[in-house]
Protein backbone atom coordinates (compact mmCIF):
# COMPACT_ATOMS: atom_id res chain seq x y z
CA UNK A 1 0.00 0.00 0.00
CA UNK A 2 3.17 2.52 0.26
CA UNK A 3 4.38 1.77 -2.46
CA UNK A 4 0.95 2.79 -4.05
CA UNK A 5 0.98 5.62 -2.19
CA UNK A 6 4.46 6.50 -3.39
CA UNK A 7 3.22 6.08 -6.93
CA UNK A 8 0.78 8.08 -6.95
CA UNK A 9 2.52 11.17 -5.26
CA UNK A 10 5.22 10.94 -7.91
CA UNK A 11 3.04 11.16 -10.77
CA UNK A 12 2.37 14.47 -11.30
CA UNK A 13 -1.10 15.27 -13.25
CA UNK A 14 -1.67 18.61 -14.86
CA UNK A 15 -5.46 19.76 -15.91
CA UNK A 16 -6.35 22.16 -18.67
CA UNK A 17 -9.22 23.92 -17.35
CA UNK A 18 -10.99 25.24 -14.40
CA UNK A 19 -14.30 24.36 -15.69
CA UNK A 20 -16.29 21.68 -13.25
CA UNK A 21 -14.94 18.97 -15.22
CA UNK A 22 -11.84 19.77 -14.45
CA UNK A 23 -11.94 20.89 -10.87
CA UNK A 24 -14.23 17.86 -9.82
CA UNK A 25 -11.34 15.77 -11.68
CA UNK A 26 -8.37 17.60 -10.31
CA UNK A 27 -10.00 17.55 -6.81
CA UNK A 28 -10.71 14.22 -6.70
CA UNK A 29 -6.98 12.88 -7.95
CA UNK A 30 -5.74 15.26 -5.36
CA UNK A 31 -8.03 13.30 -2.73
CA UNK A 32 -6.55 10.11 -3.77
CA UNK A 33 -3.18 11.09 -3.56
CA UNK A 34 -1.77 12.79 -7.14
CA UNK A 35 0.00 16.07 -7.45
CA UNK A 36 -2.45 18.19 -9.19
CA UNK A 37 -1.97 21.50 -10.56
CA UNK A 38 -4.89 23.24 -12.74
CA UNK A 39 -4.01 25.98 -15.23
CA UNK A 40 -6.89 28.25 -16.85
CA UNK A 41 -6.85 30.99 -18.81
CA UNK A 42 -10.18 32.75 -17.47
CA UNK A 43 -9.83 35.26 -14.23
CA UNK A 44 -12.73 33.04 -12.05
CA UNK A 45 -12.68 29.11 -11.95
CA UNK A 46 -16.42 27.39 -13.46
CA UNK A 47 -15.82 28.08 -17.04
CA UNK A 48 -19.47 27.85 -18.36
CA UNK A 49 -20.67 27.65 -15.12
CA UNK A 50 -19.19 30.38 -13.57
CA UNK A 51 -20.62 34.39 -12.87
CA UNK A 52 -19.88 37.80 -13.03
CA UNK A 53 -20.76 41.02 -10.65
CA UNK A 54 -22.38 44.18 -12.16
CA UNK A 55 -24.08 47.09 -9.95
CA UNK A 56 -24.83 44.85 -7.00
CA UNK A 57 -26.37 41.98 -9.60
CA UNK A 58 -24.71 38.30 -9.89
CA UNK A 59 -25.30 36.95 -13.01
CA UNK A 60 -24.49 32.76 -13.87
CA UNK A 61 -22.50 32.75 -17.12
CA UNK A 62 -24.29 30.32 -19.11
CA UNK A 63 -25.45 27.28 -16.94
CA UNK A 64 -28.45 28.38 -14.49
CA UNK A 65 -29.65 25.35 -13.07
CA UNK A 66 -27.98 22.06 -11.81
CA UNK A 67 -29.27 18.43 -11.11
CA UNK A 68 -27.72 15.57 -9.39
CA UNK A 69 -27.92 17.20 -5.89
CA UNK A 70 -29.95 14.48 -4.30
CA UNK A 71 -28.82 11.22 -2.48
CA UNK A 72 -26.75 9.15 -5.16
CA UNK A 73 -27.19 11.81 -7.30
CA UNK A 74 -23.53 12.60 -9.18
CA UNK A 75 -22.68 15.59 -6.81
CA UNK A 76 -24.04 14.21 -3.99
CA UNK A 77 -21.58 11.44 -4.69
CA UNK A 78 -18.30 13.01 -5.31
CA UNK A 79 -19.21 15.92 -2.39
CA UNK A 80 -19.65 12.96 -0.18
CA UNK A 81 -15.83 11.39 -1.26
CA UNK A 82 -14.20 14.93 -0.99
CA UNK A 83 -15.80 15.66 2.53
CA UNK A 84 -17.44 18.72 1.27
CA UNK A 85 -20.68 20.26 2.20
CA UNK A 86 -23.01 20.49 -0.90
CA UNK A 87 -24.47 23.81 -1.62
CA UNK A 88 -27.38 25.31 -0.59
CA UNK A 89 -29.96 25.00 -3.05
CA UNK A 90 -34.16 24.52 -3.92
CA UNK A 91 -35.62 22.39 -6.62
CA UNK A 92 -36.86 23.98 -9.68
CA UNK A 93 -40.25 23.60 -9.72
CA UNK A 94 -41.69 23.75 -12.49
CA UNK A 95 -38.72 22.41 -14.06
CA UNK A 96 -39.64 24.70 -16.83
CA UNK A 97 -42.84 26.63 -18.11
CA UNK A 98 -42.82 26.86 -22.11
CA UNK A 99 -45.25 29.23 -23.57
CA UNK A 100 -45.75 27.73 -27.76
CA UNK A 101 -46.60 30.65 -30.41
CA UNK A 102 -49.64 32.78 -29.81
CA UNK A 103 -50.38 31.05 -26.40
CA UNK A 104 -50.15 32.93 -23.16
CA UNK A 105 -50.29 29.56 -20.94
CA UNK A 106 -47.79 27.91 -20.50
CA UNK A 107 -46.62 23.70 -20.33
CA UNK A 108 -45.34 23.12 -16.45
CA UNK A 109 -42.73 20.78 -16.40
CA UNK A 110 -43.51 19.82 -12.54
CA UNK A 111 -41.09 17.89 -10.59
CA UNK A 112 -44.26 15.93 -9.05
CA UNK A 113 -44.27 12.63 -11.39
CA UNK A 114 -48.37 12.66 -10.70
CA UNK A 115 -48.74 16.19 -11.67
CA UNK A 116 -46.29 16.16 -14.59
CA UNK A 117 -48.48 13.31 -16.22
CA UNK A 118 -51.84 15.10 -15.39
CA UNK A 119 -50.09 18.14 -17.29
CA UNK A 120 -48.89 16.59 -19.91
CA UNK A 121 -52.42 14.05 -20.78
CA UNK A 122 -54.05 17.63 -20.74
CA UNK A 123 -51.36 19.12 -22.95
CA UNK A 124 -50.81 16.12 -25.32
CA UNK A 125 -53.91 14.30 -25.40
CA UNK A 126 -53.39 10.78 -26.82
CA UNK A 127 -49.59 10.57 -25.77
CA UNK A 128 -49.24 8.82 -23.15
CA UNK A 129 -48.03 5.91 -24.07
CA UNK A 130 -44.89 7.97 -25.74
CA UNK A 131 -44.07 9.15 -22.07
CA UNK A 132 -44.65 5.77 -20.81
CA UNK A 133 -41.72 4.60 -22.84
CA UNK A 134 -39.73 7.12 -22.03
CA UNK A 135 -40.36 6.15 -18.09
CA UNK A 136 -39.34 2.90 -18.77
CA UNK A 137 -36.08 3.95 -21.11
CA UNK A 138 -34.81 6.32 -18.21
CA UNK A 139 -36.14 4.15 -15.43
CA UNK A 140 -33.43 1.25 -17.13
CA UNK A 141 -31.04 4.04 -18.36
CA UNK A 142 -30.69 5.53 -15.17
CA UNK A 143 -29.72 2.10 -13.00
CA UNK A 144 -27.58 1.34 -15.96
CA UNK A 145 -25.75 5.12 -15.70
CA UNK A 146 -25.39 4.71 -11.93
CA UNK A 147 -23.40 1.22 -12.16
CA UNK A 148 -20.50 3.66 -13.53
CA UNK A 149 -20.21 2.27 -17.51
CA UNK A 150 -17.48 3.42 -19.59
CA UNK A 151 -18.88 4.72 -22.63
CA UNK A 152 -17.37 4.52 -25.05
CA UNK A 153 -14.95 1.89 -24.19
CA UNK A 154 -11.25 1.66 -25.39
CA UNK A 155 -9.63 -0.84 -23.96
CA UNK A 156 -10.16 -3.84 -22.42
CA UNK A 157 -10.82 -2.37 -18.99
CA UNK A 158 -13.21 -0.13 -20.05
CA UNK A 159 -15.00 -3.11 -21.97
CA UNK A 160 -15.31 -4.89 -18.33
CA UNK A 161 -16.56 -1.71 -16.55
CA UNK A 162 -19.29 -1.88 -19.28
CA UNK A 163 -19.82 -5.57 -18.84
CA UNK A 164 -20.27 -4.99 -15.37
CA UNK A 165 -22.85 -2.61 -15.91
CA UNK A 166 -25.41 -4.40 -17.78
CA UNK A 167 -28.04 -6.22 -16.21
CA UNK A 168 -31.17 -7.97 -17.43
CA UNK A 169 -33.11 -5.13 -17.15
CA UNK A 170 -30.71 -3.30 -19.45
CA UNK A 171 -31.69 -5.32 -22.30
CA UNK A 172 -35.13 -3.42 -22.42
CA UNK A 173 -32.99 -0.47 -24.36
CA UNK A 174 -31.79 -2.50 -26.93
CA UNK A 175 -34.33 -2.49 -29.25
CA UNK A 176 -34.46 1.58 -29.43
CA UNK A 177 -30.54 1.87 -29.70
CA UNK A 178 -30.50 3.46 -32.80
CA UNK A 179 -33.83 5.24 -32.77
CA UNK A 180 -34.06 9.10 -32.50
CA UNK A 181 -37.36 10.67 -30.76
CA UNK A 182 -38.67 11.27 -34.30
CA UNK A 183 -38.79 7.48 -35.02
CA UNK A 184 -40.21 6.96 -31.76
CA UNK A 185 -42.83 10.01 -32.33
CA UNK A 186 -43.78 8.26 -35.64
CA UNK A 187 -44.63 4.83 -33.52
CA UNK A 188 -46.99 5.82 -31.95
CA UNK A 189 -48.80 8.28 -34.52
CA UNK A 190 -47.44 11.30 -33.20
CA UNK A 191 -45.36 12.68 -35.71
CA UNK A 192 -47.53 15.13 -37.30
CA UNK A 193 -48.66 16.74 -33.70
CA UNK A 194 -47.38 20.06 -34.25
CA UNK A 195 -47.47 21.00 -30.12
CA UNK A 196 -45.94 18.03 -28.69
CA UNK A 197 -43.20 17.89 -31.17
CA UNK A 198 -42.85 21.25 -31.14
CA UNK A 199 -42.45 21.18 -26.85
CA UNK A 200 -40.16 17.99 -27.68
CA UNK A 201 -37.78 20.24 -30.51
CA UNK A 202 -37.15 23.41 -27.79
CA UNK A 203 -36.74 21.08 -24.54
CA UNK A 204 -34.36 18.67 -26.47
CA UNK A 205 -32.78 21.34 -28.12
CA UNK A 206 -31.76 23.16 -24.18
CA UNK A 207 -30.16 19.38 -23.34
CA UNK A 208 -29.19 17.44 -26.51
CA UNK A 209 -28.32 20.56 -28.80
CA UNK A 210 -30.61 19.37 -31.51
CA UNK A 211 -33.96 18.70 -32.25
CA UNK A 212 -36.28 15.36 -31.74
CA UNK A 213 -35.42 14.15 -35.44
CA UNK A 214 -31.82 14.40 -34.46
CA UNK A 215 -31.95 13.29 -30.62
CA UNK A 216 -31.47 9.94 -29.40
CA UNK A 217 -34.06 8.13 -27.82
CA UNK A 218 -32.23 6.64 -25.27
CA UNK A 219 -30.33 10.08 -24.61
CA UNK A 220 -33.69 12.17 -24.40
CA UNK A 221 -35.29 9.56 -22.01
CA UNK A 222 -33.52 10.80 -19.68
CA UNK A 223 -32.83 14.33 -20.14
CA UNK A 224 -36.62 14.56 -19.93
CA UNK A 225 -37.25 12.41 -17.06
CA UNK A 226 -34.28 13.73 -14.61
CA UNK A 227 -36.53 17.02 -13.33
CA UNK A 228 -38.92 14.51 -11.89
CA UNK A 229 -38.71 12.97 -8.38
CA UNK A 230 -37.09 11.62 -6.88
CA UNK A 231 -34.35 12.98 -9.12
CA UNK A 232 -34.74 16.84 -10.07
CA UNK A 233 -33.16 20.28 -11.10
CA UNK A 234 -31.70 22.41 -8.59
CA UNK A 235 -31.66 26.35 -8.14
CA UNK A 236 -28.27 27.06 -6.02
CA UNK A 237 -28.70 29.79 -3.54
CA UNK A 238 -26.16 32.58 -4.43
CA UNK A 239 -25.03 31.78 -7.63
CA UNK A 240 -23.39 28.79 -9.92
CA UNK A 241 -20.40 29.93 -8.40
CA UNK A 242 -20.75 28.25 -5.10
CA UNK A 243 -20.29 25.14 -6.83
CA UNK A 244 -16.68 25.38 -8.34
CA UNK A 245 -15.82 27.32 -5.05
CA UNK A 246 -16.74 24.17 -3.18
CA UNK A 247 -14.61 22.51 -5.53
CA UNK A 248 -12.00 24.76 -4.98
CA UNK A 249 -11.31 24.15 -1.42
CA UNK A 250 -11.29 20.63 -1.56
CA UNK A 251 -8.55 20.72 -4.33
CA UNK A 252 -6.25 22.92 -2.09
CA UNK A 253 -7.76 21.18 0.78
CA UNK A 254 -6.07 17.96 -0.57
CA UNK A 255 -2.55 19.49 -1.79
CA UNK A 256 -3.67 20.65 -5.50
CA UNK A 257 -3.15 24.03 -7.07
CA UNK A 258 -5.01 26.35 -9.44
CA UNK A 259 -3.63 28.93 -11.58
CA UNK A 260 -6.00 31.30 -12.85
CA UNK A 261 -4.48 33.08 -16.10
CA UNK A 262 -2.76 30.83 -16.91
CA UNK A 263 -2.95 29.91 -20.81
CA UNK A 264 -1.78 26.38 -21.76
CA UNK A 265 -0.68 26.84 -25.15
CA UNK A 266 0.71 23.79 -26.79
CA UNK A 267 0.26 19.49 -25.60
CA UNK A 268 3.46 18.35 -26.37
CA UNK A 269 4.06 14.92 -26.81
CA UNK A 270 6.86 11.64 -28.18
CA UNK A 271 6.18 8.29 -28.95
CA UNK A 272 2.29 8.11 -28.65
CA UNK A 273 2.75 9.76 -24.89
CA UNK A 274 2.34 13.33 -23.63
CA UNK A 275 5.64 14.86 -22.08
CA UNK A 276 4.29 17.99 -21.52
CA UNK A 277 2.42 21.14 -21.79
CA UNK A 278 3.88 24.99 -22.94
CA UNK A 279 2.45 27.74 -20.38
CA UNK A 280 1.92 31.46 -20.64
CA UNK A 281 1.78 34.00 -18.14
CA UNK A 282 -1.13 36.33 -18.94
CA UNK A 283 -0.19 38.36 -16.40
CA UNK A 284 3.93 38.55 -17.33
CA UNK A 285 3.84 36.67 -21.11
CA UNK A 286 6.26 33.95 -19.28
CA UNK A 287 6.56 30.74 -21.33
CA UNK A 288 7.57 27.89 -20.07
CA UNK A 289 7.50 23.89 -20.62
CA UNK A 290 5.57 22.02 -17.54
CA UNK A 291 6.84 18.31 -17.21
CA UNK A 292 3.60 16.05 -16.45
CA UNK A 293 2.89 12.32 -16.37
CA UNK A 294 -1.00 12.61 -17.21
CA UNK A 295 -2.76 15.78 -18.45
CA UNK A 296 -6.64 16.02 -18.45
CA UNK A 297 -7.95 17.70 -20.41
CA UNK A 298 -11.23 20.25 -19.55
CA UNK A 299 -11.67 21.61 -22.93
CA UNK A 300 -13.45 20.88 -26.16
CA UNK A 301 -12.85 17.83 -28.39
CA UNK A 302 -12.29 21.04 -31.01
CA UNK A 303 -9.62 22.84 -28.92
CA UNK A 304 -8.09 19.57 -28.08
CA UNK A 305 -7.24 18.63 -31.85
CA UNK A 306 -5.84 21.84 -32.63
CA UNK A 307 -3.78 22.39 -29.33
CA UNK A 308 -1.96 19.02 -29.44
CA UNK A 309 1.10 17.85 -31.36
CA UNK A 310 1.28 14.57 -33.57
CA UNK A 311 -2.85 14.54 -33.31
CA UNK A 312 -3.54 14.56 -37.12
CA UNK A 313 -5.77 11.46 -37.20
CA UNK A 314 -7.60 12.59 -33.82
CA UNK A 315 -8.37 15.76 -35.76
CA UNK A 316 -9.76 14.63 -38.82
CA UNK A 317 -12.30 12.98 -37.22
CA UNK A 318 -13.12 15.88 -35.03
CA UNK A 319 -13.33 17.69 -37.91
CA UNK A 320 -16.13 15.57 -39.51
CA UNK A 321 -18.47 16.61 -36.24
CA UNK A 322 -21.44 18.50 -37.21
CA UNK A 323 -20.99 22.48 -36.27
CA UNK A 324 -21.87 22.91 -32.56
CA UNK A 325 -24.02 25.28 -31.95
CA UNK A 326 -23.08 29.23 -30.26
CA UNK A 327 -25.17 31.30 -28.23
CA UNK A 328 -26.48 34.86 -27.88
CA UNK A 329 -27.17 35.64 -24.17
CA UNK A 330 -28.67 39.14 -22.48
CA UNK A 331 -27.95 39.88 -19.19
CA UNK A 332 -30.81 41.80 -17.30
CA UNK A 333 -31.03 43.34 -13.87
CA UNK A 334 -34.50 45.20 -13.15
CA UNK A 335 -36.64 46.07 -10.52
CA UNK A 336 -38.46 43.10 -8.96
CA UNK A 337 -41.82 44.74 -10.22
CA UNK A 338 -40.69 44.20 -13.51
CA UNK A 339 -41.18 40.35 -12.94
CA UNK A 340 -44.33 38.70 -12.76
CA UNK A 341 -46.12 37.48 -9.53
CA UNK A 342 -45.55 33.62 -9.39
CA UNK A 343 -42.89 33.72 -11.72
CA UNK A 344 -40.92 29.98 -12.33
CA UNK A 345 -37.26 30.29 -12.31
CA UNK A 346 -36.89 28.64 -15.64
CA UNK A 347 -38.79 29.84 -18.87
CA UNK A 348 -38.81 28.87 -22.56
CA UNK A 349 -40.48 30.37 -24.81
CA UNK A 350 -41.31 30.32 -29.06
CA UNK A 351 -41.98 32.65 -30.77
CA UNK A 352 -42.69 31.35 -34.35
CA UNK A 353 -43.44 28.09 -35.87
CA UNK A 354 -41.61 28.72 -38.62
CA UNK A 355 -37.63 28.34 -38.84
CA UNK A 356 -35.80 26.27 -37.03
CA UNK A 357 -35.25 26.60 -33.14
CA UNK A 358 -32.38 29.15 -32.55
CA UNK A 359 -31.56 32.63 -33.95
CA UNK A 360 -33.65 34.49 -31.43
CA UNK A 361 -36.83 32.40 -32.56
CA UNK A 362 -36.85 30.98 -29.55
CA UNK A 363 -35.09 31.91 -25.81
CA UNK A 364 -34.28 30.19 -22.45
CA UNK A 365 -34.71 32.44 -19.58
CA UNK A 366 -33.67 32.18 -15.67
CA UNK A 367 -34.84 34.31 -13.39
CA UNK A 368 -33.61 34.98 -9.91
CA UNK A 369 -35.75 34.34 -6.98
CA UNK A 370 -36.03 36.33 -4.02
CA UNK A 371 -33.53 36.12 -0.97
CA UNK A 372 -31.23 33.59 -3.44
CA UNK A 373 -28.08 36.31 -3.47
CA UNK A 374 -28.07 37.11 -7.37
CA UNK A 375 -29.89 40.63 -7.01
CA UNK A 376 -30.06 43.48 -4.17
CA UNK A 377 -33.82 43.81 -2.18
CA UNK A 378 -36.28 45.03 -4.69
CA UNK A 379 -34.62 43.69 -7.78
CA UNK A 380 -33.66 40.65 -9.98
CA UNK A 381 -31.70 39.47 -12.56
CA UNK A 382 -32.86 38.00 -16.02
CA UNK A 383 -30.75 36.00 -17.92
CA UNK A 384 -32.21 35.05 -21.40
CA UNK A 385 -30.14 32.98 -24.34
CA UNK A 386 -30.59 31.74 -27.84
CA UNK A 387 -29.20 29.33 -29.71
CA UNK A 388 -27.15 31.03 -32.95
CA UNK A 389 -24.90 30.33 -35.70
CA UNK A 390 -21.26 30.80 -34.84
CA UNK A 391 -20.26 31.73 -38.08
CA UNK A 392 -22.34 34.55 -38.24
CA UNK A 393 -20.40 36.63 -35.42
CA UNK A 394 -17.01 35.45 -37.00
CA UNK A 395 -17.41 37.24 -39.91
CA UNK A 396 -17.79 40.81 -41.42
CA UNK A 397 -15.88 44.17 -39.82
CA UNK A 398 -16.44 45.21 -35.87
CA UNK A 399 -19.16 47.88 -37.16
CA UNK A 400 -20.73 44.78 -39.02
CA UNK A 401 -20.93 42.84 -35.82
CA UNK A 402 -21.55 45.46 -33.41
CA UNK A 403 -24.48 45.87 -35.51
CA UNK A 404 -25.72 42.51 -35.81
CA UNK A 405 -24.99 42.31 -31.68
CA UNK A 406 -27.49 45.11 -31.57
CA UNK A 407 -29.91 43.97 -33.16
CA UNK A 408 -30.03 40.65 -31.46
CA UNK A 409 -30.61 42.90 -27.96
CA UNK A 410 -33.45 44.81 -29.06
CA UNK A 411 -35.36 41.62 -30.52
CA UNK A 412 -34.90 39.62 -27.42
CA UNK A 413 -35.94 43.06 -25.09
CA UNK A 414 -39.05 43.59 -27.17
CA UNK A 415 -39.52 39.55 -27.16
CA UNK A 416 -39.23 39.76 -22.90
CA UNK A 417 -41.00 42.11 -22.75
CA UNK A 418 -44.56 40.18 -23.74
CA UNK A 419 -43.87 38.79 -20.61
CA UNK A 420 -41.74 41.00 -18.49
CA UNK A 421 -42.53 44.78 -17.38
CA UNK A 422 -38.95 45.24 -19.31
CA UNK A 423 -39.09 49.57 -19.68
CA UNK A 424 -36.29 52.22 -19.53
CA UNK A 425 -37.23 52.57 -15.50
CA UNK A 426 -37.23 49.02 -14.74
CA UNK A 427 -33.95 48.05 -16.65
CA UNK A 428 -31.27 48.87 -14.25
CA UNK A 429 -28.49 46.86 -16.51
CA UNK A 430 -27.82 45.28 -19.27
CA UNK A 431 -25.34 43.64 -21.27
CA UNK A 432 -25.06 41.07 -23.94
CA UNK A 433 -22.63 38.21 -24.46
CA UNK A 434 -22.53 36.82 -28.24
CA UNK A 435 -20.08 33.30 -29.43
CA UNK A 436 -17.33 35.68 -30.06
CA UNK A 437 -17.58 36.64 -25.48
CA UNK A 438 -17.50 33.27 -25.16
CA UNK A 439 -14.74 32.27 -27.19
CA UNK A 440 -12.74 35.83 -25.36
CA UNK A 441 -14.02 34.32 -21.99
CA UNK A 442 -13.90 30.74 -21.54
CA UNK A 443 -11.56 29.82 -24.60
CA UNK A 444 -13.97 27.56 -26.13
CA UNK A 445 -13.35 26.96 -30.05
CA UNK A 446 -15.08 29.61 -31.56
CA UNK A 447 -17.69 30.47 -28.49
CA UNK A 448 -19.45 27.36 -28.93
CA UNK A 449 -21.51 26.06 -25.68
CA UNK A 450 -23.35 22.79 -25.27
CA UNK A 451 -20.51 20.05 -26.50
CA UNK A 452 -21.31 17.85 -29.57
CA UNK A 453 -25.49 17.35 -30.84
CA UNK A 454 -26.57 14.10 -28.70
CA UNK A 455 -27.64 12.20 -32.13
CA UNK A 456 -27.19 8.38 -32.66
CA UNK A 457 -23.34 8.60 -34.06
CA UNK A 458 -22.14 10.71 -30.93
CA UNK A 459 -24.33 9.23 -28.40
CA UNK A 460 -22.93 7.00 -26.05
CA UNK A 461 -20.76 3.87 -27.57
CA UNK A 462 -20.23 5.93 -30.38
CA UNK A 463 -19.55 9.48 -28.84
CA UNK A 464 -16.44 11.06 -28.13
CA UNK A 465 -14.21 8.84 -25.32
CA UNK A 466 -12.70 9.99 -22.32
CA UNK A 467 -9.64 7.67 -23.46
CA UNK A 468 -7.38 9.32 -26.24
CA UNK A 469 -5.30 7.75 -28.51
CA UNK A 470 -2.16 9.07 -26.39
CA UNK A 471 -2.31 6.82 -23.71
CA UNK A 472 -1.70 9.90 -21.46
CA UNK A 473 -4.11 12.06 -22.33
CA UNK A 474 -7.63 12.32 -21.05
CA UNK A 475 -10.78 14.23 -22.14
CA UNK A 476 -13.59 15.72 -19.76
CA UNK A 477 -16.36 17.72 -20.15
CA UNK A 478 -19.37 18.53 -22.56
CA UNK A 479 -17.76 16.36 -25.66
CA UNK A 480 -17.72 13.07 -24.05
CA UNK A 481 -20.48 10.79 -22.34
CA UNK A 482 -23.13 11.63 -20.70
CA UNK A 483 -23.05 15.46 -22.54
CA UNK A 484 -23.71 18.73 -20.96
CA UNK A 485 -24.85 19.93 -17.44
CA UNK A 486 -22.72 20.25 -14.66
CA UNK A 487 -23.59 16.42 -13.92
CA UNK A 488 -22.89 15.09 -17.52
CA UNK A 489 -19.08 17.21 -16.73
CA UNK A 490 -19.03 15.68 -13.29
CA UNK A 491 -19.25 11.73 -14.42
CA UNK A 492 -17.01 12.21 -17.12
CA UNK A 493 -14.59 13.69 -14.61
CA UNK A 494 -15.00 10.82 -12.20
CA UNK A 495 -14.70 8.32 -15.43
CA UNK A 496 -11.42 9.57 -15.91
CA UNK A 497 -9.83 9.60 -12.07
CA UNK A 498 -11.34 5.67 -12.27
CA UNK A 499 -9.36 5.29 -15.75
CA UNK A 500 -6.09 7.08 -14.65
CA UNK A 501 -6.29 4.72 -11.33
CA UNK A 502 -6.66 1.78 -13.03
Amino acid sequence: MSDLKENRVAARIIVIGAGIGGLTAGALLAKRGYQVTIYDQAIVPGGCASTFKRFGFTFDVGATQVAGLEPRGIHHRIFKELEIELPEATYCDPACAVFLPNETKPIQVWRDPIKWQTERQKQFPNSEPFWQLLSKLFQASWRFQSRDPVLPPRNLWDIWQLFQALRPDTLITVPFALMTVGDALKLYGLYWDQRLKTFLDLQLKLYSQVNADETALLYAATALSVSQAPQGLYHLKGSMQVLSDRLVTALEKYGGKLLMRHTVETIHTSNGQVTGVTIRNQKTGEKWIEKADQIVANVTVQNLAEMTENFSNYQKRVEKLPEPSGAFVIYLGVKREAIPENCPPHLQFLYDYDGPIGENNSLFVSVSQCGDGRAPDGKATIIASSFTNTASWWKGTKEEYESLKQQYTQEAIARLSSYFHLTSDTIIHQESATPLTFERYTARDKGIVGGIGQRIPTFGPFGVATRTPISNLWLVGDSTHPGEGTAGVSYSALTVVRQIEH
